[in-house]
């Protein structure tokens, strides 16, 4: 794994666990059900949302740039699933999503996928800049190289 992959994934492991408490306990507290849902419950589709994270950005950090056919804010996306199904199961009222959020991530009905770094936690703004700055010029870099 190139360094700025692995900076990236030391990055999101440091934060995904608190992330995702954060969604959960929002999501919760917005619909009045903090601290009356089980909590063995609550601890499992954060924990599992983690797990998914951090294993799926692994595995696609692992690949070489050119076989990567999806992005890390994307496999974080598809990790927040365990914590929709939750909120499902505890009752939860999906939120209310404007047009792009409704179109662009249409199972995502309680608003949990990031759309930026950001929206995980601003300190992975840096490194998620910096990894796809280096799989772009590594693309291009092997393209030029490719018609010399």
């Amino acid at each position: 794994m190139d360094d700025y992959s692995a900076r990236l994934l030391q990055s999101v492991t440091a934060v995904a666990g608190p992330w995702a408490a954060r969604l959960v306990d929002e999501r919760l507290t917005a619909n009045g059900l903090l601290g009356l849902v089980p909590e063995e419950s609550r601890l499992s589709a954060v924990t599992e949302t983690e797990r998914l994270a951090i294993e799926g950005l692994r595995e696609l950090l692992e690949l070489d740039a050119e076989q990567q056919r999806t992005n890390p804010l994307a496999v974080l996306r598809a990790a927040t699933a365990p914590i929709g199904r939750f909120l499902a199961s505890v009752g939860a009222t999906p939120v209310e999503r404007d047009e792009f959020d409704q179109r662009s991530f249409p199972d995502d009905v309680y608003g949990l996928a990031p759309a930026t770094w950001a929206d995980i936690d601003a300190s992975l703004l840096e490194p998620g800049i910096e990894w796809g700055a280096w799989k772009a010029a590594t693309i291009i870099g092997r393209r030029r190289t490719e018609r010399t």
